[in-house]
């Protein structure tokens, strides 16, 4: 498998999916429902940026952290 073929498969996901209504980003992984539904039409560099987020912005939301996928 070539680097691009390994981030391009890439996800925050841990099939931990629910929406906190108040800060509309998913429990599990951090994203909002507009990243989950573009996910697999987002290049490397996009799903990169998304993911460098995720932990500031549930943290910002005073959300638990999830726990890395084994």
């Amino acid at each position: 498998m070539t680097q691009e073929t390994a981030s391009k498969t890439e996800t925050p996901c841990i099939a931990v999916c629910f929406i906190d209504p108040k800060a509309k980003l998913c429990l599990g992984c951090g994203r909002t429902l507009p990243e989950i539904a573009r996910w697999h039409k987002m290049d490397n560099s996009e799903r990169l940026a998304v993911m460098a987020t995720l932990h500031q912005r549930m943290q910002d939301a005073g959300l638990p952290i999830p726990a890395p996928r084994p």
